[in-house]
């Protein structure tokens, strides 16, 4: 079995699949949505519409950047307050028009500046909760890099979450976590296992629904990402709304 640290080095690998390439093979008609509706718009976070497999749906993906100048405004894909509220505002749209909504999510958390905290962070991102969580819509999460605390959370919370082989999600780093039991962040290694982070834990845990066959080649991993929102948004339109939100309820109501 691979060790957990070598899972967090591929989640955090800079050459891995980005949210760029799932947006342009899963849904080359993306139209991008911008503003948050309180007078920001962040670039960590986009969103927008699309069609797929012939149906309208709402797109939400995470973005760390192509190069320095995007990563610096990005924040490396950390989230700002704009970020968060963008994201409920394009979903509750999404559940008003009855369109589905897929979330792609791969940032190591919440952007944890000083600014974006007076911006009010935890509020935003308990917005988003709270909008995702009501929206009478289906949604699906994948999780195709690091997903770390509530950052990734605020994102990854509706009817079902699925991830990548090589994809991590966690309540803090591994870093951050030796550092506060052990005092010493040389341990990641040794907290990366006791995290349980890695996507074959979390599933036998029925903290996610399942793990997207993997595939070397990024075109035909985006296909089996494809293949499996598929099949999973077919089960969840068999659902009304009122069973839609019954389940996801006591989806979390388990934890």
């Amino acid at each position: 079995m691979t060790k957990a640290i070598e899972i967090v080095k591929a989640a955090r690998a800079s050459d891995k699949l980005s949210g760029h390439l799932i947006r342009s093979q899963l849904f080359p008609d993306f139209f991008e949505l911008h503003g948050d509706g309180a007078g920001s718009d962040d670039p960590a976070i986009v969103a927008g519409l699309a069609t797929f497999h012939g149906q309208p749906v709402t797109v939400v993906t995470t973005s760390r950047g192509h190069n320095l100048e995007e990563r610096l405004a990005k924040h490396f894909g950390q989230p700002q307050p704009g970020g968060y509220r963008k994201a409920a505002r394009v979903v509750k749209e999404a559940a008003h028009f009855q369109r589905p909504v897929f979330m792609f999510v791969d940032t190591a958390g919440a952007f944890p500046g000083k600014e974006a905290e007076y911006a009010g962070q935890g509020q935003a991102i308990a917005q988003c909760l709270l909008e995702i969580g009501q929206a009478k819509t289906p949604i699906i999460s994948v999780i195709y890099g690091e997903g770390g605390s509530g950052g990734a959370l605020a994102l990854a919370c509706g009817d079902e979450v699925w991830m990548l082989k090589h994809s991590m999600y966690s309540v803090l780093s591994p870093e951050g976590f030796a550092a506060i039991l052990w005092k010493d962040a040389a341990k990641a290694p040794e907290a990366a296992e006791l995290l349980g982070l890695t996507p074959e834990r979390l599933l036998a845990g029925q903290v996610i629904e399942g793990i997207v066959p993997y595939q070397a080649d990024r075109l035909m991993q985006c296909q089996e990402i494809d293949q499996v929102l598929a099949r999973e948004l077919a089960k969840l339109q068999q659902l009304t709304p009122a069973e839609l939100l019954k389940r996801r309820y006591e989806r979390y109501r388990k934890f």
